[in-house]
């Protein structure tokens, strides 16, 4: 099983904190994530958010690039500063491919947890936009397929044309 963690595109600064929308720079840096996903053939069964408008337009616009544009749900546990351990119990439970939009602390604390079994040993950093692979062994232990952050993206609109 594949575990994909995304932290939410750039977040607009106006609206309460449910309300805030992705900005321009973040609906461009999560679609160029998408664009990039698209030829690596990558397919999820579903996307999972946390309802905040900023994760659900993230969710929305990388399920179609995933295959999985008719699975989007809102789902309780991935807001801030909610428990690492009961979602990270959860996802063990999980034999489908899927993938989860979230915050900051959440999201860091969420992948080391998973991968270090500690939530405060930190192994990456998610910029707006990072998507994070995980991989599940066959020992019931995860560990990390690759990383990507939009800025490494940048300009590769221009260069395939």
């Amino acid at each position: 099983m594949r575990l994909y963690l995304v932290r939410h595109g750039q977040a607009a600064p106006q609206g309460g904190d449910s309300g805030r929308s992705l900005s321009t720079r973040g609906k461009a840096d999560v679609r160029r994530v998408a664009d990039f996903l698209v030829p690596l053939g990558l397919r999820v069964d579903r996307v999972l958010h946390s309802g905040k408008r900023r994760a659900q337009q993230t969710a929305e616009l990388l399920a179609g690039a995933v295959g999985a544009a008719q699975n989007v749900e809102q789902v309780p546990g991935l807001c801030p500063m909610d428990d690492v351990d009961s979602f990270a119990y959860t996802v063990n439970g999980w034999s489908e491919d899927t993938m989860v939009v979230g915050h900051l602390p959440f999201m860091e604390k969420l992948l080391s947890r998973l991968i270090t079994g500690d939530e405060d040993y930190s192994t990456a950093m998610f910029w707006p936009g990072t998507i994070a692979c995980l991989m599940a062994g066959e020992d019931g232990m995860w560990s990390i397929g690759w990383v990507i952050q939009p800025e490494l993206l940048m300009g590769r609109e221009h260069n395939n044309t």
